[in-house]
């Protein structure tokens, strides 16, 4: 009985773990799973010998249980590890709604008040998951189960420009290559490498200036040891490379912002602004049913089993 006993209390702590601690590798690998299925066995077989010695319909009834209960829970970690889709991040521009087959719904990301930017970065429930039939989801950083899995926001950093013109108009930014094609938040979702150092990157266009611009994201630390930059408050800063229409460098148009400054580049007046805005973590978990129902009939028998030793101990 002990082995069977810790066979499967070792299964139900590994699933509830998955359910519990989302998004870890390990769970995916392919030595976690085959140990899971590999004590699932040795329970399944602890529990023919266990179910031979029992001389009540208690005992078997107990031992029945923490075997059908091992095998549930165990069964659903192991597919869970091997069947489910990998953990993803889903970003998002500010106001986009983002279709998620795996989730049944959208996730629609929060707008950025141009009048306020950096309320955006007061990291609240602010994403929603919105599926046909039930209530919205609000998610937030400490997750929340849809279904089969887990959704948290995450922070990352994203960058809201604004341009304007010598005269001091503001102008109106283009994403043509991004999710948003009016936002003026940049997503900064791909790399550049720059010294040594792979950086956030992204680009818009000023249309009305006949402007291509670059922004590189340096992180607080990195900017620190920037020309110009070093010393005071450490805190991020944007490299702006202006371009013309034809994507053909301009003369005088490389300059690096502060987080929050302003400063001119290729005829504009460009400022950056540093957001952390929330992406969602999408993370796979065994099914909830099928780790919850396991668990309940190994704890259950588990005690039942218990009961009937400690009464034939008195006997």
């Amino acid at each position: 009985m002990n082995v069977l006993a810790g066979s499967a209390l070792l299964v139900v702590a590994a699933v509830v773990g998955e359910s519990f601690f989302p998004g870890r590798n390990a769970y995916h690998y392919g030595w976690f799973n085959a140990a899971l299925i590999g004590l699932t066995i040795v329970a399944a077989a602890a529990g023919r010998r266990a179910l031979t010695d029992a001389r009540t319909p208690r005992s078997r009834v107990a031992v029945g249980a923490i075997v059908v209960g091992c095998a549930l829970a165990g069964l659903a970690g192991a597919a869970n590890g091997l069947f489910a889709p990998d953990d993803r991040t889903v970003v998002g521009a500010p106001g986009e709604r983002t279709r998620v087959d795996d989730l049944g719904g959208t996730i629609d990301f929060p707008l950025v008040d141009a009048g306020d930017p950096r309320a955006a970065s007061s990291f609240g429930v602010v994403v929603v998951l919105d599926r046909p039939g039930r209530r919205p989801l609000p998610i937030g950083q400490r997750g929340r189960n849809a279904g089969s899995f887990v959704v948290r926001s995450a922070p990352r950093q994203v960058v809201y420009v604004e341009a304007r013109d010598p005269q001091g108009g503001r102008l109106t930014i283009t994403q043509p290559s991004g999710s948003s094609f009016l936002s003026p938040v940049l997503m900064m979702q791909q790399n550049q490498t720059i010294a040594g150092l792979s950086l956030p990157f992204d680009s818009f266009a000023v249309p009305a200036m006949h402007r291509v611009v670059k922004a590189v994201l340096f992180s607080a630390a990195e900017a620190s040891t920037l020309r110009g930059l070093a010393g005071g408050v450490p805190a991020p800063a944007v490299l702006f490379a202006v371009d013309d229409a034809n994507d053909r460098p301009l003369p005088h148009a490389i300059a690096v912002a502060r987080d929050g400054a302003t400063v001119a580049a290729g005829g504009l007046s460009l400022q950056a602004i540093v957001l952390s805005y929330p992406a969602v973590d999408v993370m796979p978990v065994p099914a909830p049913l099928a780790v919850a129902f396991g668990a309940l009939l190994v704890v259950a028998g588990l005690v039942a089993k218990g009961g009937k030793e400690r009464d034939a101990g008195r006997s």
